[in-house]
């Protein structure tokens, strides 16, 4: 599937030294560093997005960069489904998994499309290695309570959606330390052995913490946070978080990406970022230019 490499002759020789060099201190001040990759949206279902997405990952890791990624896939969830006779049922963001759902999900995310993840970044000239939350014992879940939100005192059953008890990065780090890319999908499981559903940007947003990652980068359909008036908000703090969704600028899907972004700035990942997963290589574009794409997020 890959396809030719955009035509570069028309920039000059000295120009792309000059692009290259400003590379460098970006690579000099990641080297080494981790960075936790939400890969989902468009990005992950338009052939040259998905080739594009492939080739950022394997040259971050190529410069010393630690990416991790970690993966939805909801419209495939709801193609699957479809082949079925079923639809896809969400409150509040959150997809209500019943026992046939939830086998849907696993073989969609843990087989499907995690193995094409693999396939592209080894394409592409990395080292992939595709987990779930069972692998090493990765994620520990259980079953998600799910309060209303304008009335807290009512509890919505979503079925097997899980919410993360704890993490064991064990096998991640094992993984970084061989030089494999760990391509996470966000599949939990409790005490009973049973499986969980969790939302991929709260694993993601989890995993950075617990790694405390340099960034946490959550590749999405649109610019960023907008705000009423359809503008990009840049940079958000957690107060401003707090009166946008008290407003209903912040809403529906967008509450969990927020929510997890949130808690990995709170809690010691240096910059969470919401990027346009549609513009092609924004991750090199979003860590080794100047150039910022999407909205910044600070704990204050």
């Amino acid at each position: 599937m890959s396809h030719a490499p955009a035509d570069l002759s028309h920039i000059a020789s000295r120009d792309k030294a000059e692009i290259l060099a400003q590379a460098l201190p970006y690579i000099r001040k990641y080297h080494g560093k981790t960075m936790v990759i939400k890969y989902g949206g468009n990005a992950m279902t338009d052939p040259a997005l998905q080739q594009a997405f492939a080739e950022d990952v394997v040259l971050l890791k190529l410069v010393g960069i630690n990416p991790i990624v970690v993966h939805g896939g909801g419209p495939q969830i709801d193609a699957a489904l479809a082949k079925i006779g079923k639809k896809g049922t969400f409150i509040q963001g959150m997809r209500v998994t019943d026992q046939e759902t939830m086998d849907v999900v696993e073989w969609v995310l843990g087989g499907e499309v995690q193995q094409d993840i693999v396939g592209l970044i080894n394409a592409a000239g990395g080292k992939a290695v595709g987990l779930t939350g069972r692998d090493g014992g990765l994620i520990r879940a259980r079953k998600l309570k799910l309060l209303d939100n304008s009335d807290p005192t009512i509890e919505h059953d979503v079925g097997q959606v899980g919410e993360i008890e704890s993490i064991d990065p064990s096998v991640v780090k094992a993984l970084q330390d061989d030089q494999f890319i760990p391509v996470i999908s966000p599949i939990g499981f409790g005490e009973k052995n049973e499986s969980y559903n969790i939302n991929a940007d709260l694993v993601a947003s989890k995993l950075a913490e617990i790694l405390k990652a340099e960034k946490l980068m959550l590749l999405t359909n649109i610019k960023g946070v907008l705000d009423k008036a359809g503008q990009l908000l840049t940079e958000l703090t957690s107060r401003r978080i707090d009166e946008l969704v008290e407003d209903g600028t912040i809403s529906g899907g967008m509450l969990p990406k927020i929510a997890g972004a949130i808690d990995a700035a709170k809690c010691g990942v240096n910059a969470v970022h919401i990027i346009d997963g549609r513009v092609p290589h924004v991750l090199l574009l979003e860590i080794l230019t100047d150039q910022a794409f999407g909205t910044m997020i600070r704990a204050r």
